[in-house]
């Protein structure tokens, strides 16, 4: 199955790089832009006998290694099965 997934910084956690993309927009005369946060797009494919099977691996992964739980959440969609 197709899974992807998506990793964000948790509110209230500092973002430097979010910080710094927000200061380059002002600087590009993008004033209205604010409170960014820059996180990671995940995709792979993971095989299964059920779709629950699959979601349950995937909430594996993300804890053990795609996000880090004390700083990151993550959310993902699976599509097929």
């Amino acid at each position: 199955m197709q899974v992807r997934v998506y990793v964000s910084p948790r509110q209230g956690i500092l973002d430097p790089q979010g910080r710094a993309v927000e200061n380059a927009l002002k600087s590009l005369g993008f004033a209205d832009a604010s409170n960014v946060h820059i996180g990671r797009y995940i995709t792979l494919e993971v095989k299964g006998d059920s779709r629950a099977a699959v979601e349950a691996e995937v909430a594996r992964m993300c804890d053990q290694l795609l996000a880090n739980p004390l700083i990151e959440d993550y959310r993902f969609e699976v599509e097929g099965g």
